[in-house]
């Protein structure tokens, strides 16, 4: 999946940061191509045809082999699952740190920007509003 540079701009720096580093990955990669065919409705039905045609002609008896095959394939498919919910709790960690990062920044900016109107006001009422003037109305010039 390719994105443009406009695309790429508008994405969380976590999320092309992780998408860089499963795409240098090959056993990444083969791990999400598994786990996309395997969340597919293709799998399933893929499955349901084969599993017909073992019980219907591949075998007198098929369930102790089927019953064994789905059973190993069942241990396979939940390790994929793992391995993504992995990924995943992984991109969640890693995105929240950024974005408490950030937010920080952001509060440490916010502050500083609220001292400085605090002084510029305080400077202002000083220059408008003389030290022994407090109960008048100051006039307007003009």
């Amino acid at each position: 999946m390719t994105t443009s540079p406009a695309q790429e701009s508008r994405r969380h720096p976590v999320t092309t940061a992780m998408t860089a580093q499963r795409a240098e990955n090959l056993q990444v990669r083969v791990a999400d191509a598994i786990t996309a065919f395997a969340g597919s409705m293709l799998f399933v039905y893929l499955h349901a045809v084969a599993f017909t045609l073992w019980m219907l002609f591949a075998e007198r008896s098929p369930w102790p082999t089927l019953t064994l095959v789905v059973s190993l394939e069942a241990i396979f498919l939940s390790t994929f699952v793992l391995i993504g919910q992995n990924r995943q709790s992984a991109f969640q960690q890693a995105k929240a740190d950024h974005d408490f990062v950030e937010s920080e920044l952001e509060l440490k900016t916010n502050t500083e920007l609220t001292r400085q109107i605090h002084r510029l006001t305080t400077e202002l009422h000083r220059r408008v509003i003389p030290e022994g003037d407090h109960g008048t109305t100051p006039s307007l010039p003009g």
